[in-house]
């Protein structure tokens, strides 16, 4: 138990050919195959810069905790309309 015999990878085989079709499994299997070589590419190239230091991240944002306390927040001042200016 735990283990795929031969018959469940022929289920299994059979089962993405009815659902993605032949014509779409060599286009995705085209994709997956670019992608993993951009990957490669990526990751020997951040193996090749290990000398150099990595950029800064951002600091966290401070949790609730954290924040200083203040005065509480005023209102914003009222403001008067003038009503002959909006007349039509």
């Amino acid at each position: 138990m735990g283990t795929f015999g031969p018959t469940h990878w022929i289920i299994i085989a059979v089962l993405v050919l009815v659902l993605f079709g032949a014509k779409r499994l060599p286009d995705a299997a085209r994709g997956l195959g670019r992608s993993l070589r951009i990957f490669k590419s990526e990751m020997s190239e951040m193996q090749s810069e290990g000398g150099q230091p990595a950029p800064q991240q951002p600091a966290p944002a401070p949790t609730p905790q954290e924040l200083p306390t203040s005065q509480p927040v005023q209102p914003a001042p009222q403001v008067q309309v003038n009503p002959e200016v909006h007349k039509a």
